[in-house]
């Protein structure tokens, strides 16, 4: 007999158990909809106001609703077959039922508003947050009011913040509405007094409750007054007050009214903003950035007069005053929060220029002036602001020898003077102030005819300039900018290609590093920071001039392009980031 393997016996006989999990309860709940259909086993009635019956059974809807569950477990309904559901549309209740047997359910505009109130009762919190989903993917200036009440309404957090972000933001639009005809005085004194309120200019904000009063006159304007109190007259233009805000009939017939005028005319005599009482209608509005970009080349080297600025709240670019002079490689700077000053650059012949423009952002009717000349003509000169005091430094000069000169404007003696020569001349390169340091980054060298990766840094205090760290790649025509106190490296050309890499420089650590590439190549972009995040603006890929703008965000590490484009192809601009006047007004 053939020998045969032993197989060993257990030591002890232990119990087997195998456990099957169902995939799918699917089926299941098709044959519990199939037999609330029939009407079969079905204890329940749901009898709404309009006398319409849905079967169903207690125990399905207690399982998906804390409502039901409650109902039928603690309230007399619970030996009930028949509920009253009063105040519920019996068509949102139909829908809702449904999804508690099948987990589907379809939201239209026509039925959302029910579905939300319904859910909200039944506490079917899965249908209520998809509701709430639909309702802001839908928000805009004709339903963002109601919107606003119905997310108020329900206790929806996330849709009442996003709505109210909505109608801060499109004020202008959502005041043009017949909602906002409709809201109550204490709703549109709410509004109103916002501090986020986002609007071109008070001036609008006048027209608005103006507006909304006319609509119901004989009960509204009572109220006049108490809308008056928050309107900040005071940051409306001397003009618009003398000329729209005098003559309208129902300030006139308002003498509470007519003091707010006279408050905001004494505003607009005084000579220094530290006098002007402080009160609401003093004070502005939320403050909110845009990024101005003035200058530069377009499409044909046709040089660009026009000013444009982006508000990224309505992601828009807007015109503003032309330049009192065409030029290109320019190079712009705030003083003093209001002053942006456009430095050097070249005309249409291509000469380098000594001159210096200014636009007071303050002014009632803002327009570019010339200030004072520099004392070194430099095309596409670097420059940045350390205690008010403007920098230039570098660039290209007619008369100049090397180009690593560098001179200081003082605007409180407005006159120029020479500073410490940087160790390289250098033109195409960008700076950026860190820390009330200057520093001189990359650039072109016309000795060695080389793109440079050398960054040197200049101290006021000290009238010195000392080297840092080399870059990770050499960059000439390159956009320089800083966040959060970290330099950035931004696009440029290396010798060999325009580069859609960037890199960053922390004083803390003496280092450059990389960070994720842009999603073009970009030579002389614009780089500004703006509510934490890097703005690349125009410049070129090396065949053509960009219409597009793209942000950094350096807690994702991550480029976004801006869907909105410029009204032109722009490279070589000057770029900064300002409060936005109250003369900037969005087309």
């Amino acid at each position: 007999m053939e020998n045969l393997k032993q197989i060993p016996e257990s030591k002890k006989c232990e119990q087997a158990k195998y456990e099957y999990i169902k995939s799918s309860y699917a089926g299941m709940f098709e044959v519990l909809q199939s037999l609330r259909q029939d009407e079969v086993f079905c204890d329940i009635k749901l009898k709404t106001d309009d006398k319409k019956i849905i079967f169903a059974h207690k125990v399905v809807l207690a399982s998906a609703s804390p409502y039901f569950h409650a109902m039928f477990t603690h309230f007399s309904e619970r030996n009930h077959d028949v509920v009253v559901m009063k105040q519920l549309d019996s068509t949102a209740l139909q829908v809702l039922v449904n999804f508690i047997y099948t987990g589907k359910i379809v939201i239209t505009e026509e039925n959302v508003r029910d579905l939300l109130s319904a859910a909200n009762l039944l506490q079917l919190q899965e249908v209520k947050e998809a509701c709430c989903n639909f309702l802001q993917s839908q928000l805009c200036s004709t339903n963002c009011l109601s919107i606003n009440a119905i997310a108020d309404l329900h206790s929806c957090t996330e849709l009442l913040t996003s709505s109210e972000l909505y109608i801060h933001q499109h004020f202008s639009e959502a005041a043009d509405g017949d909602e906002f005809l409709s809201l109550s005085s204490e709703e549109v004194i709410k509004l109103i007094s916002s501090d986020k309120l986002i609007v071109p200019s008070e001036e609008k904000v006048f027209e608005s409750v103006i507006r909304w009063v006319k609509h119901e006159l004989g009960t509204r304007k009572c109220i006049l007054p108490q809308l008056m109190k928050h309107v900040r007259l005071p940051l409306a233009s001397k003009h618009y007050i003398l000329k729209k805000v005098v003559e309208e009939p129902l300030i006139n017939n308002c003498l509470i009214s007519k003091d707010y005028i006279i408050e905001a005319l004494y505003c607009h005599l005084l000579k220094s903003e530290e006098l002007i009482p402080q009160n609401i209608r003093t004070k502005r509005r939320f403050r909110d950035k845009v990024i101005l970009v003035v200058g530069g080349e377009s499409i044909n080297e046709i040089l660009i007069n026009r000013t444009e600025w982006y508000d990224p709240k309505m992601n828009q670019w807007n015109f503003e005053p032309e330049m009192a002079t065409s030029r290109h490689k320019i190079s712009l700077a705030v003083v003093k929060d209001n002053l942006v000053f456009s430095v050097g650059g070249s005309n249409e012949h291509g000469e380098p220029l000594r001159s210096v423009d200014v636009l007071d952002l303050s002014s009632e009717s803002p327009r570019w002036k010339p200030s004072v000349d520099m004392l070194v003509d430099r095309e596409g000169p670097g420059v940045g602001v350390v205690n008010d005091n403007l920098y230039a430094v570098g660039g290209l000069s007619r008369n100049e020898g090397p180009p690593n000169s560098a001179e200081v404007f003082d605007y409180n003696t407005q006159k120029w003077r020479m500073i410490s020569r940087m160790s390289t001349g250098r033109v195409k390169f960008g700076v950026g102030v860190l820390n009330n340091l200057l520093y001189a980054v990359g650039g072109f060298d016309y000795e060695t005819s080389l793109s440079l990766d050398t960054v040197e840094c200049y101290d006021p205090s000290h009238d010195t300039w000392t080297p840092v760290a080399e870059m990770c790649v050499p960059r000439c025509d390159v956009g320089v900018g800083v966040l959060d106190g970290i330099l950035y490296a931004v696009g440029g050309y290396d010798g060999f290609e325009v580069q859609s890499s960037a890199e960053t420089y922390r004083p803390s650590t003496g280092i450059w590093t990389s960070i994720a590439d842009m999603h073009l190549s970009r030579e002389n972009p614009g780089v500004v920071a703006l509510d934490g995040l890097l703005y690349v603006v125009g410049g070129s890929d090396g065949l053509d001039h960009l219409y597009s703008a793209e942000c950094y965000n350096p807690k994702t590490n991550t480029w976004t392009m801006v869907t909105a484009s410029l009204n032109f192809p722009r490279t070589l601009a000057g770029v900064v980031a300002i409060d936005r006047p109250r003369h900037f007004k969005t087309c």
